[in-house]
C-alpha cells in the first residue's frame, strides 16, 4: 500500500488553504523550501500535479481540488482522535541539521542561550555526514561546510586555520621555530581541511601529506591530535575547549604560529529564513558562531 506521509499531507493542506508556500511554511514552523519538497514528493507518489505551475498565484489543479477534499476529511478524522488532540498541544519544534564537529563544538555550548531565548520551542539537532549528505535536508535550518565568498550572506563565520598539537608531542619534538620545523612531526590528514592552503600561505612548497590515516571528520582529527598522534590543521572555533584547557597548543607557540583564512565556511543552505521561528533560530545561530570565532581567535593570539 502506497501511503503519503502525514507531513506531506499537512504541507499540501496548508499551501492550498493559505495560498503560498511561505504562509504555509510559517503556519507549520518550517521553511518554504521544505513545503515545496514535501508537496513535490506527494505529487511524485500520486503521479499527478496538485497545483498549476507557471502563474504567480498558487492555484490547485483539477486533481488537486479533488484530492484536497479527501485529504481534509482524513486530517479531520485524525485530529478527532483524543490522543492526537493531546499531541497537537506539544511545543513548536525547530529542526537544525549540521555537521557533527560543528554541532558538538559550536551548537552544544550555545544550547542554554537558545533555551533562555525560546523556552517554548523544542530544538532538534540532527547530523549530516560530510561528502555524503550533499543534497540538503528538510530541516528548517541546514548548516553546510562549503566554499563561499567573503560577502556571502549565508556564511555563519569566517574561520582561520593553524596547526595545533598536544603538549606531549611538542615536548618530544623539541622547540619549533619556523613552519618548516613541522617536518619533524606527523601531520594528520583530512580532505575537509587540506594542508595546501596553510603550506602556501607560509611559503612552504610541500605537497599534501600522503602518510597516515585519512580521517573524513574534523572531530576525528582533533581527537587524534589530543592523543598525541600528530599535528592537526584546525579551526580554533572548533578547538576552543582543548585550547582553553591547554590540551592542544599552537604548534609554533602562542601568538607566533601563523594562521590563514579558511577557504571553506560553515553556512546556511538557501533560502535564508526571513521571518518566523526559523529566522529567530538563524539569528541565535549567527550569534553562537560569532562567539565561537571570537573566543577561538583570542585563545591563539596570546597576550595583547
Amino acid at each position: 500500500m502506497r501511503l503519503p506521509s502525514l507531513d506531506a499531507l499537512r504541507a499540501f493542506d496548508a499551501a492550498a488553504r493559505l495560498g503560498t508556500f511561505e504562509r504555509a511554511a510559517d503556519s507549520l514552523h518550517i521553511t518554504a523550501s521544505a513545503i515545496g519538497k514535501r508537496i513535490a514528493a506527494l505529487e511524485e507518489l500520486l503521479g499527478v500535479a496538485l497545483f498549476q505551475r507557471g502563474g504567480k498565484a498558487l492555484l490547485l489543479s483539477a486533481a488537486g481540488r479533488e484530492y484536497l477534499g479527501s485529504v481534509r476529511s482524513a486530517l479531520e478524522l485524525l485530529a478527532a482522535v483524543p490522543l492526537h488532540q493531546r499531541a497537537a498541544q506539544q511545543r513548536p519544534r525547530l529542526r537544525l541539521c549540521a555537521p557533527p564537529t560543528f554541532a558538538r563544538q559550536v551548537l552544544v555550548p550555545a544550547l542554554p542561550g537558545f533555551a533562555a531565548e525560546q523556552p517554548s520551542v523544542e530544538l532538534e539537532i540532527v547530523l549530516s555526514a560530510p561528502f555524503i549528505d550533499a543534497g540538503g535536508s528538510d530541516a528548517e535550518l541546514d548548516v553546510r561546510h562549503a566554499a563561499a565568498t567573503a560577502n556571502d550572506p549565508a556564511v555563519l563565520m569566517h574561520d582561520v586555520l593553524l596547526p595545533l598539537a598536544s603538549p606531549a608531542l611538542l615536548a618530544e619534538a623539541g622547540p619549533l621555530a619556523e613552519p618548516a620545523d613541522l617536518a619533524r612531526l606527523p601531520l594528520l590528514r583530512t580532505p575537509i581541511e587540506p594542508w595546501a592552503t596553510w603550506f602556501e600561505a607560509v611559503g612552504l612548497g610541500w605537497p599534501e601529506p600522503d602518510r597516515g590515516p585519512r580521517l573524513v571528520d574534523l572531530g576525528l582529527t582533533l581527537e587524534a591530535a589530543l592523543q598525541g598522534q600528530g599535528v592537526v590543521l584546525a579551526r580554533p572555533s572548533l578547538a576552543r575547549e582543548a585550547l582553553r584547557s591547554g590540551r592542544l597548543l599552537p604548534a609554533l607557540g602562542l601568538g607566533r604560529t601563523p594562521w590563514v583564512a579558511a577557504r571553506w565556511a560553515y553556512q546556511l543552505q538557501s533560502p535564508l529564513p526571513a521571518e518566523g521561528l526559523a529566522a529567530s533560530g538563524a539569528s541565535w545561530l549567527r550569534r553562537a558562531c560569532a562567539q565561537a570565532a571570537t573566543e577561538g581567535l583570542a585563545l591563539i593570539s596570546g597576550p595583547a
